[in-house]
């Protein structure tokens, strides 16, 4: 088996985890390991912006109040201060990178051109064009391909980290676990190019590797969006918290084939109403914000009018703004649109909701440091306090930005303690043989996302949760079972990471008895008056830490 030596291994290729590399890779050895090509990330389908105060009418205040308000009572406030306040360096710090934010023109006084979304008071959104996101992921896979210090591996999917309480149980003598607790050492990967199983040993592991939407039927997250982060710390033992907050985007394009497209939220703070199938608008019943109403408002909202209606879908307008306009604030939105035949200046546009961002994840601080030595996590695997129950409008930007700058210097200001890395054992293949059942992975791919679109939604109660949990319950030790008896492969991993993540909501949602931010059930519609976490770090039975 090959094993690889780096000073610091990152897993993800989005904002988090590039930026990590770009920090940590000054001066020292940085391997990033993304399991398909370094583009295919979250943060590439990002649209709106990262937000910050920029504008002089604009105030942090300001910012922390539209953050708390918008996280339910859930947010860390020391946290929302921190990172808000670290605002203008993160958008100074992407500058220098080389990305370039759109300016106003010089006849509207120029500077940056400051989008508003929902749930913020002011404009305080930069962006580029309606592509923030993967403007920010050209420049810096740019940057990383011109580091020395870095190498990105691509198709090389994480399986399990390494810990050192794992290899004393296997009998390798670490020196290490017996005096300050377990640390990562390393990760299993499978190369998903040779097949081959390989191991990064490294004294710092940095997870990067973003959300699940791809728990859920519908998302706009790409198909690499499967928990893996979150997974394998869980099995690692590690606590993850409040997992019940799964962020529904209200505006996916609804369209047969529009795979997933979201109408950015910034469509709205240009004025954009919704409206139902009668071109009635609907959102002022349920918000006095109308359509700028934090997400979980809107996307209840609109859920609610499919249900009462029976449509489909409802319908962004935007028909007051003109052809010019709409090409030149959103080109790659209206073209998109426009190649499904919806042309946005003229025609509503079909949406519905998608499961979009995950609140919860491996607790964490903002300096990335999690309960295990060695072990790091910064974006939206991390739950650091920041978003609460529910997430503001493109604060997930600046959290990557400004947390993977903290974890860096953080990083480099505690050296790791002098130990030698242990032996890492080769992995076991044991009597495992190829799959001749890839439509038992499929079926049970189908099965897990669609109980949690059914009983585990926008809107949940008491019966829907249990269903939920025995179904996931016994689709988990299946694929226990199938993934002890074939030889490892990429569906198989991630079916085995996205039945994790739905247990994990599932357990947390059943935790918390109020409705709150973006968890809203029936059963209990109020919410409580004091903050409670959910808390869970036990994996289930069966599928314990490198089962495999």
């Amino acid at each position: 088996m090959k094993i690889l030596d780096y000073d610091y291994c990152v897993i993800g290729s989005g904002l988090a985890g590039l930026l990590s590399a770009l920090h940590l890779g000054r001066e020292a050895s940085v391997l990033v390991v993304t399991k398909k090509l370094g583009v295919d990330s979250n943060t590439n389908y990002a649209q709106g912006g990262i937000a910050s105060v920029m504008a002089a009418q604009d105030s942090f205040e300001a910012h922390v109040a539209d953050t708390l308000e918008a996280g339910a009572g859930m947010c860390d406030e020391a946290v929302v201060r921190e990172i808000v306040g670290d605002g203008p360096l993160a958008v100074a710090e992407l500058e220098a990178l080389g990305l370039a934010f759109t300016q106003r023109d010089a006849g509207e006084g120029g500077g940056y051109d400051l989008g508003r979304e929902g749930g913020h008071s002011e404009r305080r959104v930069l962006h580029a064009g309606d592509i923030t996101g993967r403007e920010i992921e050209a420049v810096l896979l740019q940057r990383v391909a011109e580091a020395p210090n870095i190498t990105l591996r691509e198709h090389a999917m994480a399986i399990d980290l390494i810990t050192t309480g794992w290899l004393e149980r296997r009998g390798v003598e670490t020196g290490v676990a017996g005096q300050d607790g377990s640390r990562c050492v390393g990760i299993y990967f499978l190369d998903r190019t040779s097949g081959e199983i390989c191991a990064v040993r490294a004294p710092r592991v940095i997870l990067a590797s973003g959300g699940g939407g791809k728990v859920y039927l519908y998302t706009s997250n790409p198909d690499v969006a499967t928990g893996d982060g979150v997974a394998m710390a869980w099995r690692a033992g590690l606590p993850i918290k409040n997992m019940e907050f799964i962020q529904f985007h209200p505006t996916c394009l609804y369209h047969p084939e529009a795979k997933s497209f979201l109408v950015s939220e910034a469509v709205r703070g240009e004025g954009a109403k919704l409206v139902d199938q009668h071109e009635q608008e609907f959102m002022s019943r349920y918000d006095t914000r109308g359509a700028l109403a934090p997400r979980d408002i809107v996307a209840r909202a609109i859920d609610e009018e499919m249900k009462l209606t029976g449509a489909p879908c409802m319908y962004l307008d935007i028909r007051h703004q003109t052809r010019a306009f709409l090409e030149e604030r959103f080109p790659n939105i209206f073209a998109t649109c426009l190649g499904f035949g919806i042309d946005m200046s003229r025609d509503l546009v079909p949406v519905v909701p998608a499961a979009h961002y995950f609140c919860g994840g491996v607790e964490a601080a903002v300096n990335g440091a999690t309960a295990m030595r060695g072990l790091y996590a910064c974006g939206e695997v991390a739950c650091t306090g920041l978003h609460g129950a529910n997430r503001l409008a493109s604060n997930s930007l600046l959290e990557a930005v400004v947390c993977a700058r903290r974890m860096a210097d953080h990083v480099v200001a505690t050296p790791a303690p002098h130990f030698e890395m242990p032996p890492i054992p080769d992995w076991e293949y044991g009597d495992a043989v190829p799959s001749d059942e890839a439509i038992v992975v499929e079926h049970n791919w189908n099965e897990v996302r669609t109980c949690m679109w059914d009983y585990v939604g926008i809107v949940r109660t008491d019966k829907r949760l249990e269903r939920a949990a025995r179904r996931i319950g016994n689709l988990h030790h299946e694929i226990y079972d199938y993934y002890k008896d074939y030889l490892v492969m990429v569906d198989i991993l991630e079916l085995r990471n996205i039945a994790a993540v739905a247990e994990m909501i599932i357990r947390s949602a059943q935790l918390r008895r109020e409705s709150r931010g973006l968890h809203s059930t029936l059963d209990c519609p109020v919410a409580g008056v004091d903050r409670v976490d959910t808390l869970i770090s036990d994996p289930p039975g069966g599928d314990t830490h490198l089962a495999g």
